[in-house]
C-alpha cells in the first residue's frame, strides 16, 4: 500500500500527483479547477479571495523571520498573487504540551508586526494544545479573505513573447533555514527573504494592464512555479541562468551541497508574467519597492518547447528544467 512521505508535501511531482488523484477528484468543482494561490468568487456584487495555508517550518526562528511572520506573510502573498487587497485573516496555533510561554509570546508578537507591516487585521483563531510529541513546538494555520481589485490574472491570458520577471533573488528562505537548522556557518549569511509582497504587488499592477499572471514560487522553487505554468499549456518558457539573481551566500551553499537554486523555496518572491511592451515599466516600478531592488526579467513565454521550461545556461548550452521530483528541503515552511 502506498504512504504517504515527506516528499509528497514538498510542492513537487509527488504533491501535484496526490492533489490531482484524491484532492481534485473528490472535491471537483469550477472554482478548484482553476488551482489558483487562492480561491476567487462572487459574494454579492463583490469580488473575493479566499486562501489557506499550513506553517510547520523547523527551528521556529531563523534569520530573517519565525513562524509567526511566515505564516501572515505567506497568507497575504497567496491573496496579493491573485489580484487582491488582503484584507482579513485568521491565526489558528496547535501548540506542543511544554513549549515556554515567552516563545508563544515571540511568535505572537512576529505575527502582529507582519500583520501591521501588510495592512491586515487578524479577526479570528483558535488554540489547541496536543500532548508532549504530538507535534513539534508549534504548528500555524492561517486563512485569508481578501478583494479582488484586478480581475483577470490567468494562465488563459499568457502570450507568446512574454516576458517574466522576478522581484529579486531566489532561494533565500530555504538556504536560511537549513543553515540554521543544521548549525552550518557559511561565509557569507543568508537570511530569509520572508516578506510581504501586497504592496509591491500593488505597485505594478497599477502602471499597467499587461500583466499576465502571478504566482509565488514558495515549495519546489522557481523551477517548479514554471512547470506549473506551462503544465498542459500550448506554450512554454526559456530563462536565462545569467539574468536570474542568486545572491553570493545562496550560491556558496549550492555549491558546497549540491543544491539547484532554481527548487530553492523563496517566501518574498513573486513570478510575474508580463506583456513584452510593458516588461521595461513593470520592471522599474517592482524596482522602487524595498522588496524588489533587485528584480529582473529572467526570461520569456515561447511558442517552442510547449509544456516545458528550457534554461539557457551560462555557459551557453540548454538544458530542460522539471518540476521538483522529491523532497529537497523538508519543514521550510
Amino acid at each position: 500500500m502506498e504512504k504517504i512521505t515527506l516528499a509528497h508535501g514538498s510542492g513537487g511531482t509527488l504533491m501535484h500527483k496526490l492533489i490531482d488523484s484524491l484532492f481534485m477528484k473528490e472535491f471537483d468543482n469550477a472554482i478548484l479547477r482553476r488551482k489558483k494561490d487562492s480561491a476567487v468568487f462572487d459574494i454579492g456584487r463583490s469580488k473575493v479571495a479566499f486562501t489557506t495555508d499550513s506553517y510547520v517550518v523547523s527551528p521556529i526562528f531563523f534569520p530573517g523571520g519565525d513562524i509567526g511572520r511566515l505564516a501572515v506573510y505567506g497568507t497575504v502573498n497567496d491573496l496579493a498573487v491573485c489580484g487582491a487587497r488582503p484584507l482579513y485573516l485568521s491565526l489558528a496555533l496547535i501548540i506542543e504540551e511544554g513549549l515556554d510561554r515567552n516563545i508563544l509570546e515571540k511568535i505572537v508578537s512576529g505575527a502582529k508586526d507582519a500583520a501591521k507591516r501588510a495592512r491586515v487585521t487578524i479577526v479570528t483563531g483558535d488554540t489547541k494544545v496536543v500532548e508532549r510529541g504530538s507535534c513539534d513546538k508549534i504548528f500555524i494555520n492561517t486563512s485569508g479573505v481578501g478583494e479582488i481589485y484586478y480581475d483577470g490574472l490567468s494562465l488563459d491570458e499568457i502570450r507568446p513573447g512574454d516576458a517574466i520577471i522576478v522581484n529579486g533573488s531566489i532561494g533565500e528562505h530555504a538556504i536560511s533555514v537549513m543553515a540554521s537548522r543544521e548549525s552550518i556557518d557559511f561565509k557569507t549569511k543568508v537570511k530569509s527573504d520572508s516578506s510581504a509582497l501586497n504592496a509591491l504587488i500593488a505597485r505594478a499592477l497599477a502602471i499597467s494592464k499587461g500583466i499576465r499572471f502571478m504566482r509565488d514560487p514558495t515549495r519546489g522553487g522557481v523551477a517548479t512555479t514554471l512547470n506549473e505554468m506551462v503544465e498542459r499549456r500550448s506554450f512554454g518558457v526559456a530563462i536565462d541562468e545569467k539574468a536570474i539573481p542568486v545572491s553570493a551566500g545562496v550560491r556558496e551553499a549550492c555549491e558546497l551541497l549540491g543544491f539547484d537554486p532554481l527548487y530553492l523555496a523563496c517566501e518574498g518572491r513573486v513570478i510575474m508574467v508580463v506583456s513584452k511592451k510593458d516588461a521595461c515599466k513593470v520592471l522599474g516600478a517592482v524596482r522602487k519597492d524595498v522588496n524588489g531592488k533587485k528584480a529582473a526579467i529572467i526570461g520569456e513565454v515561447t511558442r517552442e518547447n510547449k509544456g516545458k521550461v528550457l534554461l539557457r545556461t551560462s555557459a551557453g548550452g540548454k538544458r530542460l528544467v522539471g518540476m521538483l521530483s522529491g523532497e529537497q528541503l523538508p519543514r521550510i515552511c
